[in-house]
């Protein structure tokens, strides 16, 4: 994990300053506090914040090939580069490194943009051609690694998180109106839009050039879904086996480092699974992870216990009381630069924090697995309801929908005429794109009628689901409805949400790297390839994990049904004296930022203080308005475009360029 920003100006106007780039750095410091560095010529600039992992001796960025001609930085890892390595030694590249870094510069000098097809790993990288005067952005197939750019006059600025880009006096945040309506219905902004007017996200398995004429976005990796009926003909044991396989293999890989590898361990399947395959690839004491709550509602330490008494692991905890939410969650929105419209990331950035005191760099997870292996309720609803829409005058086809959702109270206090009338919208439309999610995003919209007059104004006639259908080109054409939802849920909520906010943000705050091995594209390729029934068996979530799994997680976490991983809301903020919560959501507060209706918020906050049922729904517009309101007062309107940038820098000159960097003797 680190940290990468640069400044192109092809005008002449803006040439890049070293100052200027030592500040962008200082504001993601925490994504590399070991090593930083930087590179200068009259035209682009390039820096880095490095958190050493492999090659910490020789690793230091900006890296450049053998004519200094093409220089990188670089966030992530290449898990296959000794392999890569090896065919571009026999080809005559000399490395002057050991590192992934070097290796992935040598293959774009041979290959170019095709150079990413050959890559498995997690990446967000720019190379700067010093003689064509072109810059290359690439980022990692899923969205592991962020980043985010913005177009100027004859100019380009990019970074790893965008409060590095508001260093630039021209690029001023301000709040897009279109990415909160993307927010308040599909959860998240989506690529390329951001949180903020003018800042583009590169999207997920794409790459971008840039150059005087202009800058130009080009998708080299689609998510790969057979046509429905054309799934891999393979028996469900086979299907088994040649998941762990693979699975195992991600793992390997992804153990290569120079530092040692933790795990998270929640007690669900998916993280025990992967925690019991390190422990057979490596016979080191391996350190794992997890947090519990103090509230038993969302508290899992009985199977986290069971997990790690099965495979002997060094154990730590992170006690998440519902308080430390509350205290914690300006830093939490100040790292996630986006809405949030729940407070999970906040027990995750615990949880990273008490990786790194134990000092620890790395850990694996298992995120990815309910998106690829059918693990979630939204999948199980959508096939209820296609089965209820056969006969939608029957009462009994509905039913188990009641028992999807037993921890959403508003289902089970209002009786079978809610349940027929929440679920019921739309039942009949089976053809339709998105119909997975349409219900989802219907009642999250519902959010947008608490905004405040000029910005419904502003986004009148604009529907963030239609955007998103038209942005997803064909793909959910032809597929089973299983694949179809699942492409939705990759895009909207997998890569959009829990990658970023509460994957990299959370883990980048503390200076920790995730591995995800559910997330190598071999493993998704195979997994996307299985027919649905072995995902989804019946209601059975990602049964053919389960048998993969077999005899290396306990029988009780492998028959656990899933528990979504939840935290508190509205008792974080209003079960504790906390000022800014005072401050944010008073009337003056809110009319000034004019994202909310004043009414609208005072009405919510007097329901949550009184202490009474407090919805689902209403639950998410609270943590939404105090997370916009908090993103406001923070990059709106007293933006700290000084940070303490990351010191004295060692200078190292060349033709034409100079390199800095700090932490190397």
């Amino acid at each position: 994990m680190c940290g990468i920003v640069g400044t192109v100006d092809w005008s002449g106007k803006h040439p890049p300053d070293v100052g200027q780039l030592g500040q962008m750095l200082g504001m993601i410091r925490h994504r590399g506090p070991d090593e930083a560095g930087v590179y200068v010529d009259a035209c682009a600039g390039l820096g880095n914040v490095r958190l050493s992992v492999i090659d910490l001796s020789t690793g230091q960025q900006p890296i450049t090939n053998e004519d200094g001609t093409l220089w990188i930085v670089y966030n992530g890892e290449v898990y296959n580069y000794p392999e890569l390595r090896a065919e571009l030694e026999q080809r005559g590249h000399r490395f002057t490194t050991q590192s992934d870094t070097e290796v992935v510069l040598h293959l774009y000098e041979d290959l170019g943009p095709a150079c990413l097809e050959r890559l498995n790993g997690q990446f967000a990288l720019a190379i700067w051609d010093a003689v064509r005067k072109v810059i290359f952005l690439a980022r990692d197939r899923v969205g592991i690694c962020p980043l985010y750019y913005v177009d100027l006059p004859q100019g380009l600025v990019f970074g790893s998180e965008m409060k590095a880009l508001f260093v630039e006096p021209r690029i001023q945040p301000h709040l897009d109106p279109y990415a909160l309506a993307q927010v308040f219905s599909l959860w998240a902004p989506l690529a390329p839009r951001s949180t903020f007017e003018g800042v583009r996200e590169l999207p997920p398995g794409c790459y971008a050039l840039a150059d005087e004429t202009g800058c130009r976005v080009s998708r080299y990796w689609r998510l790969p879904f057979p046509e429905a009926g054309e799934e891999l003909q393979i028996s469900e044991a086979e299907a088994a086996e040649r998941l762990r396989e693979l699975l195992s293999d991600a793992v390997r890989v992804r153990l290569r480092a120079d530092v040692p590898v933790g795990s998270y361990l929640s007690g669900g399947l998916d993280s025990t699974f992967i925690a019991a395959l390190i422990r057979e690839h490596s016979p080191d004491m391996l350190s794992t992870f997890s947090v519990a709550f103090e509230d038993p509602a969302f508290d899992e330490r009985a199977y986290q216990e069971m997990a790690t008494a099965r495979l002997g692991t060094a154990h730590h905890r992170a006690e998440c009381r519902t308080d430390d939410i509350g205290a914690t969650f300006p830093d939490i929105v100040w790292h996630a630069e986006a809405p949030l419209t729940r407070t999970a990331p906040a027990p995750m950035a615990m949880l990273s924090r008490l990786v790194h005191d134990q000092g620890i760099k790395v850990v694996m997870t298992g995120e990815g697995a309910d998106e690829f292996i059918g693990g979630y309720n939204i999948y199980k609803e959508d096939k209820v309801r296609r089965f209820w829409a056969r006969e939608p005058g029957s009462a009994w086809r509905r039913l188990p929908l009641r028992r999807l959702y037993p921890y959403v109270g508003d289902l089970g206090r209002e009786g079978d005429a809610y349940l027929a009338a929440f679920f019921g919208q739309g039942l009949t439309e089976t053809g339709s794109p998105g119909y997975s999610h349409r219900v989802r995003w219907r009642n999250t919209a519902r959010l947008q009628r608490l905004f405040s007059e000029d910005l419904q104004l502003d986004l009148a006639g604009y529907d963030a689901t239609e955007e998103l259908l038209a942005s997803l080109d064909g793909a959910l054409e032809g597929r089973s409805p299983l694949a179809q939802a699942q492409t939705i849920e990759v895009t909207t909520f997998m890569s959009a949400y829990l990658l970023t906010s509460q994957g990299d943000r959370m883990m980048a705050a503390n200076s920790v790297e995730g591995r995800f091995p559910f997330l190598d594209h071999r493993v998704i390729a195979f997994c996307n390839a299985l027919s649905p029934h072995y995902k989804l068996h019946g209601l059975q979530e990602k049964h053919v994990l389960k048998r993969s799994a077999g005899s290396l997680v306990p029988n009780a976490i492998l028959r656990r049904h899933k528990q979504p991983y939840r935290a508190p809301i509205h008792c974080a903020f209003f079960g504790q004296p906390l000022d800014y919560v005072d401050a944010l959501l008073a009337p003056e507060a809110v009319t000034a930022a004019g994202i909310w209706n004043p009414q609208a918020v005072d009405r919510l906050r007097r329901k949550a203080t009184a202490g009474g049922a407090v919805s689902e729904l209403d639950d998410m517009a609270l943590v939404g308005m105090l997370s916009t309101q908090l993103l406001y007062a923070t990059f709106v309107e007293s933006f700290p475009r000084t940070q303490p940038d990351v010191g004295p820098l060692r200078i190292c000159r060349g033709k034409n360029h100079v390199v800095l960097r700090r932490g190397v003797e």
